[in-house]
């Protein structure tokens, strides 16, 4: 264990972060699954704007890579927009 009163700080810090983290990409993840599950388009795209929202948001917080955050919104749109 370490013996600085910082560095045991920064161990408290980085688990709450951590556990803040898991939570937000693990909510982005399950909207994501849930979108692509939709079948009716106009409900898909109205659930669209939500999702890209918190993508980007996981992207400003560097839960994601912006890269990684461009392809899902690519992928996404491109999925809702070949729906029937």
């Amino acid at each position: 264990m370490a013996n600085h009163k910082s560095s045991i700080k920064r161990i408290r810090q980085a688990e709450t972060h951590k556990l803040e983290n898991r939570y937000f990409a693990r909510t982005m993840r399950n909207a994501i699954r849930q979108l692509r599950s939709m079948s009716d388009k106009a409900e898909a795209a109205n659930q669209l704007p939500s999702v890209l929202s918190l993508i980007d948001k996981n992207a400003k917080r560097s839960i994601i890579h912006k890269n990684k955050a461009g392809n899902l919104k690519s992928k996404l749109t491109k999925h809702i927009n070949a729906l029937a």
